[in-house]
């Protein structure tokens, strides 16, 4: 094992948003330290790139770490230490300090003035140069060795058979089996990866031939538990998608695997109205509208190319007045739209933007450094470790802090 001299080395690996956050931290923090990114691939902030659709979803507007927590299905309790440290508030002005203006969206999430995800990856490329950090692409890790004496180095080999020594290591290598099993051997718990942030395959006449119709606000249930989520829906070409789907697949991530997918969701389709509402409510507009074509004229705001399949799905005639309706009819008309039941036959996966509940058990990690409780001088920050989100900037955020504070830790000499 080499042993040490004078300069402080610390080895990042994984070129993400954690991995390049917390390396420009530990290098502005001590300019003495020698810093190295290593990265498997031949590019770094791929993720950081595809985000948002290309637009960087690079935060949200959620300000107190006591509510922003609460967008976390995992790591949430783990976090909140942390984001009193580091923030939203404190990401937008390290990014806006260094030049690149933000913007907050109406529904919370934050964006580069530019709309191009390239603006943050210029500046943390930038800073990261400035900062002295060097960057080794193509390079796999195969083997972590800790030290065995005080006065050795951790050691990594690479896939090509180089060597790397350093006096502290940061593993920001994002949902990587091959690390995880690494870590393992270390003697760290590796919560099982299961897929989060999905959307739903479903196969029905009521939403065939209407990809890219959507509602505004809308809640599903899964049918026999207890998660439900709201928000815009949007039906596809192979079912449903949308910030509630997505929500719902976070929250319900290992439930659904053991699924293996297949389980039904109830729509309410009138959301905020509720079933007992709508009972009261049909009736009424029933009769307002009494003269009325039921096509022409639906109570939820739902976009009419949905509201006519779903009555015509009923054996209900569209064209008919309102006042033709039965008791029967209304009340099948009532059930659809607070509880249409739909049948999942799988999960369909955005590839470059894959989320994964599961990694490293946060009881083995010391959340004031993200250090490990079994290894000093090694520290883990991003995907690596069992914290995911929903949509809307959290996942990047638990990223930053995880690499800023991990990053000060770094930079400390012991």
């Amino acid at each position: 094992m080499y042993h040490k001299d004078e300069t402080h080395k610390v080895l990042i690996i994984g070129g993400g948003a954690a991995g390049f956050f917390a390396a420009i931290t530990c290098a502005e923090e001590n300019p003495e330290a020698e810093v190295l990114i290593l990265e498997k691939g031949k590019d770094v902030l791929g993720k950081v790139k595809v985000s948002g659709g290309g637009r960087c979803n690079v935060t949200n507007g959620s300000f107190d770490p006591r509510e922003l927590v609460k967008n976390y299905p995992r790591g949430g309790k783990a976090l909140l230490g942390p984001f009193h440290r580091f923030c939203t508030g404190d990401t937008m002005e390290w990014f806006e300090s260094r030049g690149v203006p933000l913007k907050v969206e109406d529904d919370g999430r934050v964006f580069p003035v530019s709309n191009s995800s390239q603006s943050i990856i210029d500046c943390l490329q930038s800073a990261a140069h400035q900062a002295g950090v060097k960057i080794v692409q193509n390079q796999r890790v195969a083997q972590l060795y800790p030290p065995e004496e005080k006065t050795q180095r951790w050691k990594v080999m690479t896939g090509s058979g180089e060597a790397f020594f350093a006096d502290k290591i940061m593993l920001a290598s994002g949902s990587s089996n091959l690390v995880w099993e690494m870590i393992r051997h270390l003697g760290h718990t590796i919560v099982p990866p299961v897929p989060s942030l999905f959307t739903f395959n479903v196969k029905d006449p009521r939403i065939t031939d209407l990809p890219g119709v959507s509602v505004p606000q809308a809640q599903v249930r899964i049918q026999g538990t207890n998660f439900k989520a709201e928000g815009p829906l949007l039906i596809t070409h192979w079912g449903f998608s949308g910030p509630g789907i997505l929500r719902l697949s976070a929250w319900a991530a290992r439930e659904l695997n053991e699924m293996d997918y297949q389980f039904q969701i109830l729509i309410n389709w009138a959301f905020p109205i509720q079933l007992h509402e709508l009972q009261e409510q049909l009736p009424v507009f029933k009769e307002a509208n009494a003269r009325k074509p039921i096509f022409k004229h639906n109570p939820t705001g739902m976009p009419q190319r949905l509201w006519r399949r779903l009555v015509e799905q009923l054996g209900i005639d569209p064209e008919q007045p309102w006042g033709n309706l039965g008791k029967k009819a209304v009340n099948q008309l009532t059930q659809e739209l607070s509880a249409g039941a739909f049948s999942v036959t799988g999960k369909s996966t955005f590839k470059d933007e894959f989320v994964t509940a599961g990694g490293i058990d946060l009881n083995e990690v010391d959340f004031k450094t993200f250090e490990s409780k079994i290894h000093k001088g090694l520290h883990f920050a991003g995907e690596v470790l069992n914290i995911d989100a929903i949509t809307g900037g959290f996942n990047f955020q638990a990223a930053w802090t995880g690499g800023w504070i991990a990053g000060q830790a770094l930079a400390e000499r012991d």
